[in-house]
């Protein structure tokens, strides 16, 4: 069989055996995460036609005003999780805490928890600019058997057992990885189903774009401004191009394919950043280190912060590796002169 004409669910069994704990409900968990991503993609797609449109009139836990397709989102992910019986436990970034999942059958007895931004970019849809899902699998660390606890949902990064994000766009793809490299699967819209796409996807060791809010530049730190200066100046390769949408998921795609580093500093109105490392930063940071990217936080890697808080933030340098390299050679700079 052609290597593109292979679907998700014949990709998922093919692989199956690389995962470190191979028994099945891992597929089985990939797969639900497929199925709710097609009927989130079904709803995104006529978001025009139908009342789902604009904010619900609520804030989530962040204090970040709802929109009709979060709370649609939300809803499907957790209800297919929960349907499937393949988790103990799920958060989600539209909840203010942890799910207890108990399966019907063998309570307690299901070894993944899954952590979910149900839709990444939301106040996007009604411009009908590409939104996203990102998702994050880990193996849970309580005995199996006893009720999940926080301890399950605040690991580092490295413990990822499985990440990805599904971009509602043109097309519809699904980007994952086990940890054995990315893969990208595109929706064919007349059966349903996914089909690899994009193999092996690698970010380019550097890239022409870089991708920040630059109208809240004055309120960045130093490190960050003269990294954007770089950026700008005629020299060598440069200047850069400048490419942000505002959805991570878009900007990760798109520096992923092309080229480029994606920026959500720390800054005077935001102290920690805005991303939030358990449902953004933390399965991205996976999916750029297993393309061949690089992603910290300005001085450390992501993978490796150790979590305090379920809807904890950090600041969030992600992309391709040389682009990375360089911006926190700017923050180091910066740090060694406050402290001098």
């Amino acid at each position: 069989m052609d290597k593109k004409n292979k679907t998700l669910g014949e990709f998922i069994i093919e692989h199956q055996a690389q995962f470190q704990y191979s028994s099945g409900e891992l597929s089985k968990l990939i797969n639900a995460i497929r199925l709710a991503a097609k009927v989130v993609n079904h709803e995104v797609n006529k978001a025009g036609l139908i009342d789902i449109l604009g904010a619900v009139g609520d804030t989530n836990i962040q204090g970040e005003e709802q929109q009709k397709l979060d709370v649609l989102a939300n809803n499907k992910f957790i209800q297919t999780l929960k349907n499937r019986e393949i988790v103990c436990g799920i958060a989600s970034e539209e909840e203010d805490h942890f799910i207890q999942v108990n399966s019907n059958n063998q309570q307690n007895q299901n070894k993944y928890v899954v952590l979910i931004d149900p839709l990444d970019g939301s106040s996007n849809i009604d411009v009908n600019v590409s939104v996203g899902t990102i998702f994050s699998i880990y193996r849970r660390v309580t005995p199996i058997g006893s009720p999940v606890t926080m301890e399950d949902f605040l690991q580092p990064g490295v413990n990822q057992v499985a990440a990805g994000y599904i971009i509602y766009g043109t097309s519809t793809m699904l980007v994952y990885t086990t940890g054995y490299g990315v893969n990208g699967f595109t929706l064919n819209p007349a059966i349903g189903t996914f089909y690899l796409s994009h193999p092996d996807m690698q970010y380019p060791e550097t890239g022409n774009i870089y991708s920040i809010n630059e109208g809240n530049y004055s309120h960045f730190p130093q490190g960050v401004k003269d990294y954007i200066k770089y950026c700008q100046k005629e020299e060598d390769d440069r200047p850069y191009t400048s490419r942000y949408i505002g959805s991570l998921v878009s900007d990760f795609h798109r520096n992923m394919i092309k080229g480029g580093i994606y920026m959500y500093p720390k800054s005077s109105v935001a102290s920690n950043g805005k991303l939030r490392l358990l449902y953004e930063c933390n399965p991205m940071a996976f999916l750029a280190e297993q393309a061949g990217g690089k992603a910290s936080d300005g001085f450390k890697r992501i993978l490796e912060i150790q979590p305090t808080e379920l809807h904890e933030r950090v600041p969030f340098f992600c992309g391709s590796r040389k682009m990375v390299e360089k911006a926190e050679e700017f923050m180091a700079l910066h740090a060694q002169s406050k402290d001098n």
